[in-house]
């Protein structure tokens, strides 16, 4: 219970907005980020799972609803785990 949109259960998520502002959700972010090097992947990216677990890295972890959102706040995709949209950024 409590998995679908609307969380029925009530819980909410802070996202940051494309104005790099935070916002509560009632929908979990589909992407992460790091604050400090302008960078969104995966929730599940290898690399951002390393850094986690070796600490330092959360208190700096924001989240996006999707990736046109992520980029319009001045990030830019991770090679690691999303190689083709980084290609893309890199190229433009």
């Amino acid at each position: 219970m409590g998995d679908g949109p609307g969380r029925p259960d009530g819980r909410t998520y802070t996202l940051l907005g494309a104005d790099r502002r935070p916002y509560r959700s009632t929908v979990p972010g589909r992407f992460g980020g790091h604050r400090k090097s302008r960078i969104y992947g995966r929730l599940d990216c290898p690399s951002a799972l390393r850094a986690i677990a070796a600490g330092g890295y959360v208190a700096q972890r924001v989240f996006f609803a999707d990736e046109r959102t992520a980029l319009a706040a001045g990030y830019r995709p991770c090679a690691v785990c999303l190689p083709e949209a980084y290609a893309a950024w890199k190229a433009s």
